[in-house]
């Protein structure tokens, strides 16, 4: 099972504040930890919500829209992609995280398998579809 979990922003990252070493550390041990449980697929620290921009549909218009975002309840801080074997233990890791922080607010998603939808949905055409954009992207990541 993949999960998505988000880290909220706050006042801090808003701020742009880096982490002070010490606490750096701690979170590059986790990682490090977590990396080689071979439950971290990915995970990322974003940038304060000045440099952001949100795009929108709304009846066929586009509008776009710079940042920064006010509401701390629309801001992310990071994110960390989890292929772990239950909700449960992707909510472990994640707690384990916010231990290593030592304060924060964390949403984790479940992530949509093709095994969660029906064969007339996710037909054969859409699995080799889907396989094709995956090999794609794993190529983008590599060169990124």
């Amino acid at each position: 099972m993949r999960f998505l979990a988000v880290l909220k922003g706050d006042q801090d990252t808003e701020a742009g504040t880096p982490p002070s070493p010490e606490l750096m550390a701690k979170m590059g041990d986790f990682m490090q930890e977590v990396a080689k449980a071979g439950v971290l697929v990915s995970t990322e620290g974003l940038h304060p919500s000045s440099r952001a921009s949100r795009v929108r549909l709304d009846r066929g218009k586009l509008t776009f829209m710079d940042g920064p975002f006010t509401e701390t309840k629309e801001v992310l801080a990071s994110y960390a992609l989890f292929q772990v074997g239950s909700k449960d233990e992707g909510i472990e890791w994640t707690s384990r995280f916010l231990q290593v922080l030592g304060q924060g607010e964390v949403d984790i998603y479940p992530i949509f398998d093709p095994a969660d939808f029906s064969p007339d949905v996710f037909t054969p055409e859409e699995a080799a579809r889907e396989e094709s954009v995956r090999r794609q992207m794993a190529n983008n990541a590599a060169r990124a």
